[in-house]
């Protein structure tokens, strides 16, 4: 008997964005500048929920990973994430959110992220 993948369960289409008018259109979170957000790249994993980021300000910071967002999204090396740098210390900060790759190839198409910035 060959195994069905669907079988009992409504198919609900996958994807992020939904199609328009021939324009496709996402919800995709962007930094918040009153709360002095700012995209990252991630180039190291430093253990202990900290990674080292480079900043799209030119600075390199090493970051946490708060709690709730480690438990529900797992970062990587050349991952695009938002951080708030501290206002104590500004070569560290804290991670706000983790970009998918879909996510990044729209922020760079509508100009948000510079074309150079990430994989």
């Amino acid at each position: 008997m060959a195994y069905q993948q669907n079988k009992g369960r409504p198919h609900h289409g996958g994807g992020s964005g939904t199609q328009t008018g021939g324009e496709e259109v996402m919800r995709v979170r962007l930094p918040h500048k009153d709360e002095g957000e700012i995209f990252g790249l991630v180039t190291a994993l430093l253990g202990g929920s900290r990674l080292r980021v480079q900043c799209i300000d030119g600075k390199e910071r090493v970051v946490r990973i708060p709690g709730k967002l480690k438990r529900q999204a797992w970062i990587k090396a050349n991952d695009v994430i938002l951080v708030v740098p501290w206002q104590i210390d500004d070569t560290k900060g804290d991670v706000t959110w983790r970009y998918t790759h879909i996510q990044v190839e729209w922020l760079k198409n509508k100009g948000i992220l510079p074309r150079e910035f990430g994989v």
